[in-house]
Formats: C-alpha cells, structure tokens, sequence
C-alpha cells in the first residue's frame, strides 16, 4: 500500500478534523494488489485506486465519497479464457453512530449506503468490499457462447399422463388373485 504516514489506511475518528474535509488515496503494491487477486479469485488485479474524502455529516455522521478505479483479469465462464475488465466505481457511504451493527446469521440492510460508526473507519476494508461488489459476476470472452442443448431425435412420448401403464400392470395382476 502506500506510504502509511502519508496515507493512512484506517482512519482514527476522534482525530478527523469536522470542518474540513479529510482527502485519502489508496493505491496498493503489486504484492498486496496479488493477494487480493487471490481472495477475490481473480486471475490478476493489475490496476487498484481508491480515492476520494472523509467529511462530517449532520451533527455526529461521516460522509465518505470517493471513487474505485481497477484492471481484473477473471477466467470467462464459458471458455475460462482470460477476460480483462476495467472496473470504475463511485463509492458513498455514510456512517453513524446511530446504526446498530447487524448481529445473526441471515441480515437485511435496509440502505446499503448507511454504516455504523465505529472508533475507526478502515479505508482498505472499504476498498475491497467496492472491488468486489463492482466485479463482473459472469465474465465473458468475446464471442464466448453457450452451447445449444441437445436436443432429442424422438419425442418423448406424452409425459402428461406418467401412470397411464399402470393401470394394465396392475390390471394383470389382480386378475390372479
């Protein structure tokens, strides 16, 4: 990442300044930009920006804009050819100290936008959820299509009376009885 002293990837609440706004700028390393690629399951991360600013909002909230800007490599899901991606995505998050931090294991967020607020914002978090929310979810080569189902040299006969046979199986038999 870069330079922590310059740029600070966890942002300390108490010390961010109300009246002006706070500008950040993440730009990670090839190696940290490798071991995102990894979590992600991405081929390649070979481009990864994150900048923009902290701001306060209302009396106790924080306004946090900025901007993601990523080259992803990600096999096709029809080929598993290499495909690249040039993702661009606004980031706007406001945190509050007024919102619960959701507990169990199945949540539903009412607004994706509103985050609790807690003793520190952490910009690189922030970050990797927007990269991977902003990923192609079914990556496709040019051209990449899927293959027509077979289709069957017969028809299957009439599938809408599955026991119409029965009857005769059954019919034979308990005329032995």
């Amino acid at each position: 990442m870069t330079a922590p002293e310059s740029h600070p990837q966890r942002l300390r609440v108490a010390h961010l300044n109300p009246n002006t706004p706070t500008p950040f700028h993440l730009a990670p390393d090839a190696e940290t930009r490798a071991a995102l690629a990894g979590e992600l399951g991405l081929d390649v991360l070979s481009r990864l920006d994150f900048r923009g600013e902290l701001r306060a909002h209302g009396r106790d909230g924080w306004l946090l804009t900025g901007n993601l800007a990523a080259r992803v490599t990600q096999p096709c899901v029809v080929t598993l050819r290499p495909v690249r991606s040039d993702i661009r995505d606004d980031v706007h998050i406001q945190f509050s100290p007024h919102v619960a931090a959701p507990e169990g294991d199945e949540i539903e967020m009412p607004d994706e936008t509103l985050e609790p607020l807690g003793t520190f914002i952490d910009l690189s978090a922030i970050m990797v959820e927007a990269l991977s929310l902003a990923l192609p979810e079914y990556p496709r080569a040019e051209g990449a299509e899927l293959p027509a189902p077979d289709q069957p040299d017969e028809p299957a006969g009439d599938t809408r009376r599955p026991f119409a046979g029965l009857d005769k199986l059954l019919g034979g038999k308990s005329g032995e009885s």
